[in-house]
C-alpha cells in the first residue's frame, strides 16, 4: 500500500524545489492540454515563456508589458501573503481591487476638469481607503461575530462586481460617451493619468509602489515585532496566545493592509493601463495574486519573482490566443495548473511517501 507519513519538520529541499517542479509540471500538463485542443504544444509553450522576452518580433511590445502586468499582481500578493502567514485567509482581494479603482477614479471624475498636482495623490489615498474599507467588512465580522473570512471576502467580490457594473452604467458613466457604458478616459485627464515614468519601459507609479511594498514587507517580517507576531500566529497559534498576541488585532491589521494594497493596485490600474471604469475592468488580478503569493512561498522576494513569472504567462497567453487561436479558458486553466501542482508539491514538503504492506490488526 501507499501511505503518507508526516515529516517531523518540513523538508527544506522540497520547499525550495517545489516552485520549479510546479512550473515544469505545468508546462508538461499544459502541453498535453494544448495538444488535445489540436494546437502545437511546443509552439504554445514557447509563445508563453520564451517569445515575449527573446523573440525580437514581439519583445518590443511584450517587455514593457511585463512590468505593467506584474505591478498589480505583486502589490496584491504582498498584502495577501502577510495574512496567509498568520492564518488569515483573504480570498476577496478582487473585490477590494475593484472598490479601490471605483473610489480612486470617482475622485478624479468628481474634480474633472480641474488641473492640479494634488489630484493624483488624492486618488491614491481614496483608492487605498476604498480597498481598506471593503476589507474591513470581513475583518469586523470575523472579530465580532466569528464569521469565516474566506466566505465573506469571496462573496463580497460579487457585490463589488455589481457595484462596478452599476457605476459604469450610471453615476460614473461618461456624459459625452454617446450612452456607451464606461467612464471618461483618465489617460486624457493629465492630472489623473498614471503615465509611464520612463518611456518604453512600462514603469509607472503602480510598479514603483509594488517594489516599495516588497521592501516594506521584507523589513516588517524580519525587523519588526508585528512581523514576528504574524509569523508566530501562523506557525504556533497556541504559543501566540500564550505570548499575549491578540488574534483580533492581527485580523484587523492583516485584512486591512491587504485591502489597502489591493485598492491601490486597482487605482493604479484604472488610471493607467485600463484607462477607465468599465464593466469588464477587472481581469482577475485579485484571484491570480493568490497563485503568486503561494508560488513565491509567501516571501516578499519570492513574490516579486513569481509576479514577473505570472505576468509572463498573461502576456504569452495573449500572444498564443492571437497567433495560435488557443481559447482564453485554456490559458486560464494553464495558470490554474500552476497552483494545483504547487499545492501537490507541498504535500511532499510535509509528508513522506511510504510503500509497504498494510499492517494487520
Amino acid at each position: 500500500m501507499i501511505r503518507l507519513e508526516r515529516r517531523p519538520q518540513p523538508s527544506r529541499g522540497w520547499t525550495a524545489a517545489t516552485p520549479l517542479l510546479a512550473v515544469l509540471a505545468t508546462m508538461i500538463a499544459g502541453g498535453i492540454m494544448f495538444a488535445a485542443l489540436g494546437k502545437d504544444p511546443v509552439a504554445a509553450i514557447r509563445l508563453i515563456f520564451w517569445d515575449p522576452l527573446f523573440n525580437e518580433q514581439v519583445a518590443a511590445y511584450s517587455r514593457p508589458q511585463l512590468l505593467v502586468k506584474a505591478g498589480p499582481l505583486i502589490l496584491i500578493a504582498i498584502g495577501l501573503s502577510l495574512g496567509f502567514r498568520a492564518g488569515i485567509w483573504n480570498i476577496g482581494a478582487e473585490g477590494q481591487y475593484i472598490i479601490g479603482a471605483i473610489c480612486g477614479a470617482g475622485v478624479a471624475l468628481a474634480l474633472y476638469p480641474l488641473e492640479a498636482w494634488w489630484i493624483f495623490p488624492l486618488m491614491v489615498i481614496a483608492g487605498a481607503l476604498g480597498g481598506w474599507a471593503w476589507a474591513m467588512i470581513p475583518a469586523i465580522l470575523r472579530t465580532r461575530f466569528n464569521t469565516n473570512e474566506i466566505l465573506v471576502s469571496l462573496l463580497l467580490v460579487y457585490v463589488a462586481q455589481n457595484i462596478l457594473a452599476s457605476m459604469s452604467l450610471g453615476l460614473l458613466r461618461n456624459p459625452e460617451g454617446a450612452g456607451f457604458p464606461g467612464s471618461r478616459n483618465l489617460q486624457q485627464y493629465p492630472s489623473a493619468a498614471n503615465t509611464e515614468l520612463i518611456a518604453g519601459t512600462g514603469m509607472h507609479w503602480g510598479v514603483v509602489a509594488a517594489f516599495i511594498a516588497v521592501i516594506f514587507a521584507y523589513v516588517l517580517l524580519n525587523r519588526h515585532i508585528m512581523g514576528f507576531n504574524i509569523r508566530l500566529a501562523g506557525q504556533a497559534p497556541r504559543a501566540a496566545r500564550f505570548a499575549g498576541i491578540s488574534p483580533n488585532r492581527l485580523v484587523i491589521f492583516c485584512l486591512g493592509l491587504s485591502g489597502l494594497l489591493a485598492g491601490m493596485a486597482g487605482l493604479f490600474e484604472v488610471a493607467g493601463p485600463a484607462r477607465q471604469i468599465s464593466i469588464d475592468f477587472n481581469v482577475g488580478y485579485g484571484f491570480t495574486a493568490i497563485i503568486v503569493a503561494f508560488l513565491g512561498r509567501l516571501h516578499p522576494v519570492g513574490i516579486l519573482l513569481a509576479g514577473l513569472l505570472m505576468a509572463l504567462t498573461y502576456i504569452g497567453g495573449e500572444l498564443s490566443q492571437f497567433m495560435l487561436g488557443i481559447p482564453a479558458a485554456a490559458i486560464q486553466a494553464f495558470q490554474g495548473m500552476l497552483l494545483f501542482f504547487l499545492l501537490a508539491g507541498d504535500v511532499l514538503t510535509n509528508y513522506r511517501i511510504r510503500l509497504g504492506r498494510a499492517e494487520v490488526a
